[in-house]
Order: C-alpha cells, then sequence, then structure tokens
C-alpha cells in the first residue's frame, strides 16, 4: 500500500494534504503527519481526517513517501533524529527553503532518494507553482509520482540544475508577496479615483487572476497580451508611461533579483 508521512505539519504540509485528499491521490488512512506542536497535530486530525503523532519515528515507519517540511531552524536536529531509522528504501521530498540536497545528505545518509522542492502559498488553494530537482537515485515512475503529488497542489515544474532553486525562490516562492503587493496598490488606486475599497479590492485581485489564466491559456506573450488593451492615446497607454517613468520594471526585477541573492546566502548559512 503507498502510503506518505509529513514530518512538520504546517501551513504547505497541509495545502499538500488538502490537495492529496481532493485529487484522491492518497486516501486519510494513507497520510500521516507529526509536529511538535500538539495543538496543530489536533487541528489537523479534525481538519481533514489523517492520523497524526508527536512522534517523527512513527511517521517514518508508516511512510513510503516523507516529506520534509520543518522549519529551516529545526531542520538539523530533525535529520539527525531520523539518520538513526530505517529510511533506505523511502523517498524524500524537502520543501524547507534554502536547504540543499548536499546538507541533508550528509546529516541523514547519501544513499537516500531526495527531490527539493520549492513550493509556494498559492499552493493552499491548489493553484501553487512548485519547482523540484531529484538528486540522482530516480527511477523514471519515481519521478512521475513525485510530479504527481506536486501536481495535486498546482503546477508542478521540474529542474535540470539544482543551482536554479535560489532563483526560483526569489521569483515564485516571493512572487506571491510581490504580487499582493501589486494587487495593493492597485486597489489603493481605485480608491483615490473614487471606488470603495472592497470594489476596489475585488476588481485588482479579479483582473490578476483573469490576466493570468488569459497568458497561461493563450500562451501569448505578456506585451502581446498589453497591446491588446493599449489603444493610440487612450487610457492604458498613459498609465503604462507613468509605470515606466516611475521605474516599475526595474523595480520587479531587482525584486527578484534581491530574493534570490539572499536565498544563496541563506543557503549558506546552514
Amino acid at each position: 500500500m503507498s502510503s506518505i508521512g509529513f514530518i512538520g505539519a504546517g501551513n504547505m504540509a497541509e495545502a499538500m494534504i488538502k490537495g492529496l485528499l481532493a485529487s484522491k491521490s492518497f486516501k486519510k488512512s494513507e497520510i500521516i503527519a507529526s509536529d511538535i506542536n500538539t495543538e496543530r497535530l489536533k487541528f489537523i486530525s479534525t481538519q481533514h481526517g489523517i492520523k497524526t503523532t508527536p512522534a517523527n519515528k512513527d511517521v517514518v515507519e508508516n511512510s513510503d513517501l516523507l516529506v520534509l517540511s520543518v522549519k529551516p531552524g529545526v531542520f538539523g536536529s530533525v535529520l539527525k533524529e531520523l539518520k538513526n531509522l530505517a529510511i533506505s528504501q523511502k523517498i524524500f521530498i524537502s520543501i524547507a527553503a534554502g536547504i540543499n540536497t548536499s546538507f541533508i545528505k550528509s546529516k541523514i545518509g547519501k544513499n537516500i532518494k531526495l527531490a527539493r522542492v520549492m513550493p509556494n502559498t498559492p499552493s493552499l488553494v491548489r493553484q501553487g507553482a512548485s519547482a523540484v530537482y531529484f538528486d540522482e537515485g530516480f527511477s523514471r515512475d519515481e519521478k512521475e509520482r513525485v510530479m504527481s503529488i506536486l501536481s495535486s497542489i498546482g503546477n508542478a515544474y521540474q529542474l535540470e540544475s539544482e543551482e536554479l532553486m535560489d532563483a526560483v525562490t526569489g521569483l515564485s516562492g516571493s512572487g506571491p508577496a510581490f504580487v499582493s503587493m501589486f494587487i495593493e496598490a492597485l486597489s489603493d488606486g481605485g480608491v483615490k479615483m473614487g471606488l470603495s475599497r472592497k470594489l476596489s479590492l475585488d476588481l485588482a485581485a479579479q483582473t490578476v487572476l483573469g490576466t493570468s489564466k488569459l497568458l497561461i491559456e493563450t500562451q501569448k506573450h505578456p506585451g502581446e497580451l498589453k497591446d491588446m488593451v493599449s489603444s493610440p492615446g487612450g487610457t492604458t497607454i498613459a498609465g503604462i508611461h507613468k509605470l515606466e517613468e516611475k521605474g516599475f520594471r526595474d523595480a520587479v526585477i531587482s525584486a527578484v533579483e534581491s530574493a534570490t541573492i539572499r536565498s544563496k546566502v541563506l543557503s549558506k548559512e546552514e
């Protein structure tokens, strides 16, 4: 019987659990989670009907796949605990930001099968963007199995090099915060021009959602979609001119660059 365990039951672990249950990838009886916070375990168990335990050992013993979803600050101590357990036949999926595969394998064992994943917060509503790097030793079927799990919470993309994970962190990992700031700014603009706060926020959020869906479904270049709205001498081009004047593109590019650089620094501090 296939089973999956979560060591750490935070928000991202819960997002994955919800996705796996909704997609019917796993039954409730095939999922188990551990956490040091007993109140969190009680909530997860009540909310989703899965097995929970305060002992990481129980998760390892009852799972074929193990998702490492603890915070980076306690990651080392958790890995030390797992090292003495029977893990050689398990598949590990790490979703800890800034923790590379070499660090994990140095603490837990060189021969484990390990996939490093950077999901993002829209995974909570099954609209996530997850990038995954597979370390050596995975069969094609095992890779497809991991990709299927990640696809239950959104779209999954495979990386050929782990070095790209920092750029992924800067773009899609930090991106929801940048997009949220843009939506908030759009909403503020609407309020300044006389719209109610609720209407402004609803219009801004739906505009971003709809534009993203249009971009994905049509596969058109963003510039092409921009030009579709930009009539000569019209309102949109006047607004675009102001964004360019204020350095909008440069600010966004610099934000992704700064987040990427910070991710690289954090990975060296592990």
